[in-house]
């Protein structure tokens, strides 16, 4: 069965031929939205590729053939352009409301499986996407016909995508509840505390002050700061288990001999996801954020970027 819709995708493979630059180019040119017709398992591919448009920058909706003669109609404006499937071409509900469109003015943009039947004939461009055996063993249910349309519908809209020169960033902003537009939104100035929220101390500090700190803001780390606000270091952790480890004093040890120098730390404007690359690149939980000048600003760990949805 595979093998017979693979068949059927190699089939229209060949298909991206000038009436498919055409229907793109009426699409790019729309100025309302792309009205998707469908009856039937053609119905349910038109849907998808209804939605697959709407989220890759060619607004889209999907409107039932059948509904549409009873007042959906009203749905579609001269500034539409529809896509109609139907694998015969001569489904009835959408040959019904052919004229109506046409009298609109709208450019009707036909994939059938069926180059001389009514719908392609009346079709201001015509995409054929008829494969020669369907998977089903009877040849009646839609399979590798529905199949093929799907990926037609998607060659149109990925074609539409790159003209766009539609972005992931654009994406994201059609997609803002996924985890994939959190990743690609939100920013590490949009989840990290600031203010009094930060762990500082400064390195005349004792490991002891600095693990007072970090209980205080509960960020797992404290940033440490010179004399003139410089950031010198980070202690976290990781850094208390080591210096207990070495059996050290932490009432009297200077914060200077424990604490982590150079740290890694992160920009106010990065993705949020870019946070999570360095964290579990360097296998640490915990980041200082820093602005241009190198000054602290802000900080946040791995909890942050959890309630965030980036992880």
């Amino acid at each position: 069965m595979i093998e017979t819709e693979a068949a059927g995708l190699a089939e229209i493979a060949g298909r991206v031929d000038d009436n498919f630059v055409d229907a793109c180019r009426y699409m790019l040119a729309c100025q309302g939205r792309i009205v998707v017709l469908g009856m039937g398992k053609s119905g349910h591919i038109g849907h998808k590729i209804a939605a697959t448009l709407a989220s890759t920058g060619t607004p889209a909706f999907f409107v039932h053939p059948g509904e549409a003669s009873h007042g959906d109609l009203g749905m579609i404006t001269a500034n539409d352009v529809v896509l109609a499937l139907s694998n015969s071409g001569e489904t009835y509900e959408i040959l019904t409301i052919v004229p109506i469109i046409s009298r609109l003015g709208v450019p009707l943009i036909a994939l059938t499986g069926n180059a001389s039947s009514t719908l392609a004939r009346d079709a201001s461009v015509h995409i054929d996407i008829s494969v020669t055996k369907e998977a089903c063993p009877m040849g009646l249910t839609p399979t590798a016909s529905t199949t093929a349309a799907l990926a037609m519908g998607d060659a149109l809209a990925i074609a539409l995508l790159e003209a766009r020169g539609f972005t992931e960033e654009d994406f994201a902003r059609s997609h803002p509840g996924g985890r994939l537009g959190r990743r690609l939104l939100v920013h590490i100035k949009d989840i990290m505390h600031t203010g009094d929220g930060i762990p500082v101390v400064t390195d005349a500090a004792t490991a002891s002050d600095a693990l007072v700190e970090m209980t205080a803001k509960g960020l797992g780390m404290t940033a440490i700061l010179d004399a003139k606000n410089n950031l010198v270091g980070i202690f976290t952790d990781g850094d208390v288990r080591r210096a207990l480890d070495g059996g050290i004093d932490v009432h009297t040890t200077s914060i200077q001999d424990v604490m982590t120098r150079n740290g890694k730390t992160i920009g106010p404007d990065d993705l949020a996801a870019e946070g999570l690359h360095i964290m579990d690149s360097c296998k640490i939980n915990a980041l200082l954020v820093t602005d241009a000048d190198g000054k602290l600003i802000g900080a946040l760990n791995m909890h942050d970027l959890l309630r965030a949805g980036v992880v």
